[in-house]
């Protein structure tokens, strides 16, 4: 089953709470170690208070691994503030207190409580947009802030539809990296995203929100397992900052638990690498780690104990470079990217249009014979090639040297001149 156009409730109904502690694959025991680290960090914490932290239901859950850990003289009933066992106030024993320690001495990682790496397995799948269709008015209306091509347009339709991998290539400052990021928006609809996962023990924190949106849940309480969070597609982009480092499990010896990698968290959306080839890691080294990943639509990664084990690698994956692919990359790499967009220089109606827009942007009234001047003089007269970026960037040039002259910003062929004198530079 696809959740993936499904509404947020729709999307929320895939992951059920559960319960009771068998349905949520956690074992019992584990389940009271991590209250146990959360009431020694808290001091006394209610019932309820405590269902909230480890979003996971009290009844048939949390008052089970409660009952354990007063039987084992753990935790004890310290007060209550209000009525019902919700109300009840827990506090550690002595002896709960050193039970504590030792699981923080594990992993001290006392947040939501993670979910199983089968059932995180099963809702990537099933979240997967491959069952997705775009058509070519949504493409349109993702980009209608651009000025593309329709050959453009059609290109990023198809490869959005395709699904799977592709290279944006060509000049610099000509909107790859815009096109990226509408083609995430593209894939539209919600998933859900667990607070961690957890495998023979170890904790692996997934929801991270630099790179996940969470939604507002809507009115009315529906029953869906809180250790999931309902956001928008993730679109994961990173740049010359990206290391062979950053693709595999993150351990803090401190803390002991792990951090998901980026690709890990991309899953069920985009995962975009802006200006490939510039990296700190030789983009041989950084190909070669996604073979298997483009071709299996799996990858593997390994935990401290040497045990590997096997994750989705259910998104789109894009290339970004205004580097030549050959350069980059073989004849068996590219048969794997799936889609490959060149994303040319804009014609001189383009470009005219492009600056219209940016002229109204600014507030600088758009004058037709000053845009004349400004090719005739600064492009075909110097040879030079246009790009989408030009008419953005002399135009707040421009702005910046009106203000320096307390003159009004217009298109004066004087003002022209003087930002393209600052803005084309022969560094030769």
């Amino acid at each position: 089953m696809t959740v993936a156009a499904a509404g947020p409730t729709t999307t929320m109904l895939a992951a059920q709470e559960p319960s009771s502690v068998e349905q949520t694959g956690l074992e019992l025991v584990f389940i009271a170690d991590m209250a146990l680290k959360i009431i020694y960090f808290q001091g006394m914490i209610t019932g309820q208070a405590l269902s909230e932290h480890l979003c996971l239901p009290y009844f048939n859950v949390l008052e089970r691994a409660l009952s354990y850990l007063k039987r084992e003289e753990y935790v004890e009933v310290t007060g209550s503030s209000g009525f019902g066992e919700l109300a009840y106030q827990y506090s550690l024993t002595p002896k709960g207190a050193n039970r504590a320690q030792e699981q923080i001495d594990r992993t001290a990682y006392a947040g939501p409580a993670p979910v199983t790496l089968e059932a995180y397995q099963a809702m990537v799948m099933e979240q997967a947009h491959d069952a997705e269709r775009v058509s070519r008015e949504e493409v349109s209306r993702a980009m209608a802030d651009m000025v593309v091509s329709d050959a453009t347009l059609d290109q990023v339709g198809q490869a959005v539809n395709t699904g799977r991998s592709m290279f944006l290539f060509g000049d610099p400052g000509n909107g790859k990296t815009a096109i990226a990021e509408r083609m995430a928006e593209l894939l539209g609809g919600y998933v859900l995203i667990p607070h961690a996962v957890v495998v023979d023990g170890q904790i692996i924190k997934v929801l991270d929100l630099q790179n996940h949106k969470p939604i507002p849940v809507p009115p009315g309480r529906i029953e869906f397992d809180r250790r999931w969070v309902l956001c928008k597609r993730p679109a994961v982009m990173v740049g010359g900052e990206l290391t062979l480092g950053s693709l595999d499990l993150v351990y803090d010896p401190i803390s002991k638990f792990y951090e998901a990698p980026l690709q890990m968290k991309a899953n069920n959306g985009m995962f975009l690498i802006d200006d490939f080839g510039r990296q700190q890691v030789r983009p041989t080294d950084l190909l070669n780690r996604w073979i298997v990943p483009l071709e299996k639509r799996v990858d593997f990664l390994t935990l401290k104990t040497g045990k590997k084990i096997e994750i989705p690698f259910e998104e789109v994956i894009v290339f970004s470079t205004n580097l030549k692919p050959r350069d980059l990359v073989d004849d068996a790499f590219l048969r794997r990217i799936q889609s490959k967009i060149n994303v040319v220089n804009p014609s001189a109606n383009q470009f005219r249009e492009i600056f219209k827009r940016q002229c109204e942007h600014f507030n600088i009234p758009f004058d037709q014979q000053a845009l004349v001047y400004l090719l005739r003089e600064h492009y075909v007269k110097q040879q030079r090639e246009l790009r989408a970026c030009h008419p953005r960037d002399l135009l707040r040039i421009l702005l910046g040297i009106a203000k320096f002259l307390n003159v009004p910003p217009s298109l004066d062929t004087d003002l022209i001149d003087r930002a393209c004198q600052s803005y084309f530079v022969d560094l030769g």
